[in-house]
């Protein structure tokens, strides 16, 4: 069923809202143009049709996005206008290259909005459907040559669609990652530790959210002493050796800037924080890293820990606290971790 469903399900009721209402208008004045319409039975599919595609209109404007997406009703309407378009094209005997046109509204709106496999089901339907309906109105030759012709017209469109589609949501991938995740480190980026912090404080869980904020100690000296290179070796070292300590269901593990790393553990409570502060300190000086040259720099943080109680929500609190402790740690002495009072 996620194969028919929309890439976007309230852009995806939002726009077809407007389809099927210009769809209902363009319907509804053939008559006034000359178009043949067939005699009573034609007739009167065409005035339910435009009555029935209003109905869809008004329900993907009052019905949530949500439930139409859950249910495939893009995918189903979809399929019932390529029925309805071949329903009146044979009523009516029209098989001019206009009526063959109306096909292309169904297609190109899954072709934007819904997924592969719900783009070529339509895609194979609208082709199906035009084929049938031209073999029961023109000689076989004509109607072949007619139908590969358009149905080649639409598989082409949608397949391009498709692909830019595909290319655009990579797109989209590269530029949330870059936004979400630290290039140099790998680690969680300042925006997506705010989002975190935001959503367990407005969602807070039981034993509250602890924040352990991290300092490189003397990072100035190492990146005056070894070089930048060496800085960044160290930062990438330092989020390896965390990584390996956190677990990412219990924990974010972010960069918030410069040496400055933090972890935010929901549902975490105030000596449990405390009691993993500390084996934090104890890998990171446990793991030297090894230069090039063979040489080992030994490596030490200060760590602060704060801790917000459950329903409370002051995470300016949170963040002051931790920074507090984190600078007591580095006032008394470094390599060491200061909880917040």
């Amino acid at each position: 069923m996620r194969a028919l469903r929309a890439r976007d399900f309230r852009a995806a009721a939002h726009s077809a809202a407007l389809i099927l209402l210009v769809s209902a208008v363009v319907l509804s004045l053939l008559p006034l143009f000359a178009v043949p319409v067939g005699g009573p039975v034609a007739q009167a599919v065409h005035w339910t049709g435009v009555v029935t595609i209003l109905g869809a209109a008004l329900a993907c404007r009052v019905l949530r996005p949500e439930f139409l997406d859950r249910w495939a009703v893009c995918t189903v309407l979809a399929l019932a206008g390529v029925g309805l378009i071949g329903t009146l094209n044979v009523l009516t005997e029209d098989t001019s290259a206009g009526s063959q046109a109306f096909y292309a509204l169904p297609v190109l709106w899954v072709a934007f909005h819904l997924r592969a496999t719900a783009v070529a089901l339509v895609t194979a339907s609208a082709v199906a459907v035009n084929t049938l309906a031209l073999l029961a109105l023109l000689p076989t030759a004509k109607a072949l040559t007619d139908a590969t012709f358009f149905g080649a017209v639409l598989i082409v469109i949608a397949a391009l669609l498709v692909r830019a589609n595909r290319m655009q949501e990579r797109l989209v991938d590269a530029l949330q990652r870059q936004l979400t995740v630290d290039s140099l480190t790998g680690l969680a980026t300042r925006r997506a530790f705010d989002e975190a912090l935001e959503t367990a404080i407005n969602r807070p869980v039981p034993g509250g959210t602890a924040l352990v904020l991290i300092d490189v100690d003397s990072f100035k000296w190492i990146n005056d002493t070894h070089g930048h290179p060496v800085g960044d070796d160290v930062l990438v070292h330092l989020a390896r050796v965390l990584r390996g300590r956190i677990r990412a269901e219990d924990a974010v593990l972010s960069r918030l800037g410069g040496d400055e790393l933090a972890v935010l553990m929901p549902g975490c409570g105030r000596e449990v924080a405390a009691r993993r502060a500390e084996e934090l300190l104890d890998a990171v000086r446990g793991e030297p890293l090894a230069l090039a040259d063979g040489t080992l720099v030994a490596l030490s943080i200060s760590l602060g820990v704060a801790h917000l109680p459950r329903y409370s929500r002051d995470r300016r609190g949170l963040y002051t606290s931790a920074d507090a402790a984190l600078y007591e740690a580095k006032r008394g002495g470094r390599g060491r971790v200061a909880l917040a009072v």
